[in-house]
């Protein structure tokens, strides 16, 4: 097999030959038919993550084949195509575990950060922690649905049921969700850096009501708001701009330091929340309702050898969507 291992934080990954992986009980072995490219990821390669496993294969947004089943796997059988998310093992004991948020397990793997992940052209995965996906869809539109998609889900249910939603940051999980929006019958506001003609008009064409400048005002009172750029400082722009009662949903893994902020924003019964990793029943959910919805993703593929480009391009802005890779 072959993947992009990145050996050192802060450096470009490294093509390298291993031998041939073998499932161990649990597990199977999948081939890559594509893999995202996450905001995730590059946290993970910048060093903005905490004690990352190295050296470690990045990517969470697997789609592929299994090509061998390990002892004890009974649900997945060679051939099946899955999807591997970024929750890769949850222990199962933990009073977390034992709750129903096994997204907040004590003792998690996760796909790309602390087990190996999809920057490859083989990966192992724990049977149980993958999903079915439909073999004849296209491997390359179902990869950003394995995290942009789950984690874009999970930050809208938590954002409750309001009719006008904010979206900060229009990148992968936000063109996603939008979608889901609109089937939903919800009307979105799209804020995207200050002066990005091309990011505003990416988010009207998919049925934003409003795009704008993240230091502009919508032009309606939001229920909810959901930030997906990693950057703090639209915590309080997002609390400004939501109605009494309103939440501010933050959507990423990490984010530059919340500055401080006047009571005034918070009071009235507004509230902050973060969104921590998924669920498998997230999945399941999101996978329905991405089917139904009919979400198309926009993607931009690259080799698996140059990982380092879309990694570099992601880190720019330099596209729209979803940068995937295609071993």
């Amino acid at each position: 097999m072959h993947a992009m291992v990145l050996t050192a934080l802060r450096r470009d990954l490294i093509l390298t030959e291993r031998p041939d992986p073998v499932p161990a009980a649990g597990e199977i072995v999948v081939k890559v038919e594509a893999c995202g490219v996450c905001r995730t990821d590059l946290h993970v390669v910048d060093g903005e993550l905490p004690n990352p496993k190295l050296p470690i294969v990045p990517g969470h947004e697997i789609v592929g084949r299994v090509v061998a089943v390990g002892p004890g796997v009974t649900d997945r059988s060679v051939g099946q195509r899955v999807g591997i998310p970024w929750l890769g093992h949850a222990c199962g004991h933990c009073p977390y575990c034992a709750a129903d948020e096994e997204n907040l397990c004590d003792y998690p793997l996760f796909t790309g950060y602390t087990r190996d992940g999809g920057y490859a052209t083989h990966v192992v995965a724990e049977a149980a922690f993958t999903f079915l996906l439909d073999p004849a869809a296209s491997a390359v539109a179902m990869a950003p649905l394995l995290c942009a998609g789950l984690i874009g889900w999970r930050a809208l249910k938590m954002a409750g049921e309001g009719a006008a939603i904010g979206i900060y940051g229009f990148g992968a999980a936000a063109h996603i969700i939008a979608q889901v929006c609109r089937w939903q019958g919800r009307q979105v506001f799209a804020f995207t850096r200050s002066g990005d003609e091309e990011g505003q008009a990416f988010a009207r064409s998919l049925g934003a009501a409003w795009a704008g400048g993240s230091d502009e005002k919508p032009p309606v009172e939001l229920n909810a708001a959901i930030i997906f750029a990693p950057v703090g400082p639209l915590v309080p722009a997002a609390l400004a701009a939501v109605r009494k009662g309103g939440r501010v949903i933050c959507g990423g893994i990490h984010m530059s330091d919340i500055p401080q902020f006047p009571y005034s924003l918070l009071w009235e019964e507004r509230r902050v929340a973060s969104v921590a990793n998924l669920t498998r029943q997230d999945g399941t959910e999101f996978l329905e309702v991405a089917a139904k919805a009919a979400i198309v993703t926009e993607t931009h593929p690259y080799r698996l050898a140059d990982a380092n480009v879309a990694l570099a391009d992601l880190r720019a802005g330099r596209f729209t969507g979803a940068a995937v890779l295609i071993p």
